[in-house]
This record gives C-alpha cells, structure tokens and sequence, in this order.
C-alpha cells in the first residue's frame, strides 16, 4: 500500500501544532513531500505556487471553517484530493463535505494506521477513477491503433522502428507525418510501448473530429460548478498524442504551446495552474510548413513540435507487408466477428499487391472485414491475373479504379458513404472521379 505513497504530495492544515507534528511524522518517511500550514489562509499561499496531490484538512479553525476553505478552493482551482478530519461526525457535516469535493472524512482523535489507511483508500480511489475515465475514453474512441501493433519487415518499416527505438528514452516530441491510413497512431503507440512510461497512459485525441469548443474542454477542463478534468490532467504521468494536429483552432495552438513549453496547465476558470509530467506526439496528413506559410498554423508551435519527425510510408510503397497485415486482419477480425476465416491465396494476394491502396493500412483493414462479412473477397481482388477481363499488364491505377468504382455502385453512388468504406477521405474520391469523368 505505501508504495502508492511513495509518489503522493500531503498539504496538512491544522492550527494545532501537535496534530501537525503528528501527521508530519506519520507521513515524512511514507510520501514523496508533506507541508503543513496554520491555517486557511496560510494553506492559499501555499497552494498558489505548490501543487499537492492530497490535502488533510482540520474543519474547525479560527478565522474559516475546513468546509468553507474547501468550497473557495474548489471554485477557484484545487485540484487535490481532500480529506476531512473532524471531532464533531453528525449527518450534516458528512454530506457537507462530500457536497464539497471531500473523498472521505476521519474522526479525531485517530491512530496513524486510520489517517494512512485512509489516504491510501482516497488516493486508490482517485487511481481507479482515472483509469476508468480512460478506459471509458478509449472505448468511446473505438479505434483501430487502439488494437493494433507496427507490423511489418519492409525497409520502409523496419527503417520507422530503428528510429522509434532511438527516440523511445527521450522526452523529446515526435511529429508523425504521412497520408491517411498509414498507421501513424499505431507507431505512436509502440513508441510509447517501448519508453519508460509504457505503464502509464497513454491518451490520442483526434483534433479534426471535435469542435472547438469540446476539443478545448477535452484537452484543458475546467473548474467550477461543472469542474472536469481535461486529458492532459488525465493522462499525467504518460504520452499524450495529437492526431491532425494541424486541424487545431489558431487560439488554442497558443494555449498548446505554453502547456508543452511549461508543462504546466491552466484548467478553464481556474486561477492556478497545475503540473504535468507528459510525452508530447503529434500527427498530421497534410503539409504543417505549407500551413504555416497560409497562416493555418503557428510557426513558434511547429518549430517546438518539428524536432524529430516520422514519416509513415503508403501501403503500395510496403506492398512485401500486406501479406502479413492481412492474415493478421482476418485473424482479428474473424475472431471479434465469430464469423469463418479467409484464406489469402496467391491470385489474391497478387492483386492485394498490383493494387495502389489511396486510403493504404485503413482501406486493406476495411476490406478484410467486409470479405469476411460475405464471406469472399471481391471479384476484383479473388480471381487470377485475368479477372472480370484484366490484362496481366494493367496498371496499378486500372486495378484502384475498377476498385473504386466497385463500391461505389455499391453504395448507389454515394461518394461519402464509398469514402468512410474505402477509409479515404471525401476529397480523394471527388478527384479520382474528375479524374475518369465519373
């Protein structure tokens, strides 16, 4: 149980100083820090320039109440755990303090195995709370990196795990670049799953699919009647990782950049700021430098998140991988589905390869698990060299279009609909249809 201790910071406030000896003797050797202070007012300063993880709070004081201060603190940013310690334990007093943000309250006088007891109950509390928010979180998210692994031994990939490997025990950013698909979270991920804080969380957030107003409440919370913790408060501790990150509004950029600079946060509606000990990873399908010349995005934030950078290659520039990515997709897929397996034969896998894949990792996962729907892969992909009249020597750019244009008939000739199947975006298939005047 102390080892959860070990990393916790105490504020004690009592205006007795025997009681403050006593928790400081308690605690020393047990936490990572404890001050105590005299009273109310004395505990704001403190709290103005320290962060503490954990506050035991006397109630009665001269001059304020630990119930007052408590609801003060709350609305103008205490981001503690708060623990109440009373002589007087009536039914009002307890439902006052759970009304007010304290996890638990304890009656004096205690023995020091109580208060530790009870600080390690609060603090698993709070553990336990916050791994089920982002357990919550990701299942909300509901995506594919979130279950998958770097797979592959094409030059192109094996070049991208060198460089993880390297960049792995540093606390330096990493920017993940490369089209739609590709598997940048993913390699985000083993990144994080080969650092030193593998064990902690670690916490996408997509820019591009939030609004403004969410996105900004997601990443930086706020106190107050409707007090929430961000995910940067959530995942303290971890890696956070910015998808589409040139997708972020030009006022929260700044915002961004003061948390990276400082690590340090400033929730919505707090008056203090609160330390964070966080990994930064971006990534982003489009030209940051060509969005920092159209004035999309601040050049002082690319310049700080600009110094390592990770290209992801195209699935048609890694084509040796699709085998394997797609017996690992019907293996998945297949299992989560209870449905029957594929087998990849060689005519099918020959056009797997010959095809140019515009929505690449994404796009192959979606056809897998549409073929295991039907049962079969689609005529374009199942038959030899020769299928539905194909030439051995047709291009690679034949072979997408009677692709693309397959499932589009699919789908009565909704492009959106074709689009979120084939895992591209919108914009790709209005061209490729401009393209063959479609």
């Amino acid at each position: 149980m102390d080892r959860v201790l070990r990393h916790v910071s105490i504020l004690v406030i009592d205006d007795e100083p025997g009681m403050r000896n006593f928790l400081i003797r308690t605690f020393e050797p047990r936490c990572k820090r404890i001050v105590a202070a005299a009273s109310a007012e004395e505990a704001s300063q403190l709290l103005d320039t320290q962060h503490f993880d954990l506050v035991l709070l006397d109630n009665v004081m001269p001059g304020q109440s630990g119930l007052d201060w408590l609801t003060e603190q709350r609305r103008v940013g205490l981001f503690a755990e708060a623990i109440l310690m009373t002589a007087y334990a009536d039914l009002d007093t307890a439902i006052h303090a759970l009304r007010v943000g304290a996890a638990d309250f304890v009656l004096k006088p205690f023995r020091s195995n109580q208060i530790i007891n009870a600080v390690n109950r609060c603090m698993d509390q709070r553990y336990l709370r916050r791994e089920n928010f982002l357990l919550k979180y990701e299942l909300r998210a509901d995506t594919l990196a979130a279950r998958g692994r770097l797979i592959g031994n094409s030059p192109r990939i094996e070049t991208v795990r060198r460089t993880l490997e390297r960049a792995a025990p540093l606390p330096t950013p990493v920017l993940f670049t490369g089209e739609s698909g590709t598997g940048k979270e993913i390699a985000a991920r083993t990144l994080h799953a080969m650092s030193d804080r593998a064990d902690k969380p670690f916490v996408p957030i997509n820019c591009a699919t939030t609004t403004p107003e969410r996105l900004a409440e997601e990443l930086f919370g706020k106190v107050g009647e409707e007090e929430r913790d961000g995910l940067l408060i959530q995942a303290s501790g971890g890696t956070f990782f910015l998808d589409e990150i040139a997708d972020m509004p030009l006022a929260m950029q700044g915002t961004l950049l003061r948390v990276i600079e400082d690590n340090r946060l400033r929730p919505h509606g707090s008056e203090r700021e609160i330390p964070l000990n966080l990994r930064f990873l971006f990534a982003s399908n489009t030209d940051l430098s060509r969005a920092v010349n159209e004035g999309r995005f601040r050049k002082d934030l690319y310049n700080r998140i600009n110094v390592l950078t990770v290209e992801m290659p195209p699935l048609r520039d890694r084509v040796g991988d699709i085998g394997e990515l797609a017996e690992l997709f019907i293996g998945n897929i297949a299992r989560q589905l209870g449905v029957a397996s594929l087998n990849v034969s060689e005519d099918v896998l020959r056009n797997l390869a010959r095809y140019e894949w515009p929505g690449n990792v994404r796009e192959l996962r979606n056809l897998i698990e549409r073929s295991l729907i039907l049962g079969e892969f689609p005529p374009e992909f199942a038959g030899g060299p020769d299928v539905a009249g194909m030439e051995p020597a047709e291009s690679l750019q034949a072979v997408e279009r009677r692709h693309i244009l397959a499932i589009l008939e699919a789908c009565g000739g909704n492009r959106a609909e074709a689009a979120r199947r084939l895992g591209v975006s919108r914009k790709t298939i209005d061209r490729k249809c401009a393209q063959w005047n479609v």
